[in-house]
């Protein structure tokens, strides 16, 4: 499970961001995970609460936004979110499309005090 790894690097980063911003404490912690980005949400959760302990996160909730892939046909210019996993434009069925969004996983914002 890589989760327990990207949690470790995630913690890493609250405490450079909490010590940037004189913070004593995370209070939240906002994640974008794309549905392509290989990370396992519930997983990550857990993963979260079991390592926040006597971190700057110790009080932290971790709020989880799913990202849909999005994609952009290079046909017929067409941006459109996929409902599922069909790599096919929704506009001109064509299948020249690039992916624009759902593959990383971002540090959206912290909440500190």
């Amino acid at each position: 499970m890589h989760e327990y790894s990207i949690v470790q690097a995630l913690l890493e980063q609250c405490e450079e961001h909490a010590r940037a911003n004189e913070a004593t404490s995370v209070t939240r912690v906002e994640l974008k995970i794309g549905v392509m980005s290989g990370v396992e949400p519930q997983l990550l959760a857990t993963a979260f609460d079991t390592f926040k302990a006597q971190t700057v996160c110790d009080a932290a909730v971790l709020d989880i936004h799913i990202q849909q892939v999005v994609v952009s046909c290079k046909a017929c210019g067409a941006t459109s979110t996929l409902e599922r996993m069909a790599y096919q434009c929704p506009a001109c069925q064509s299948y020249e499309l690039s992916v624009e969004d759902g593959e990383g996983m971002y540090l959206m914002r912290l909440e500190m005090v």
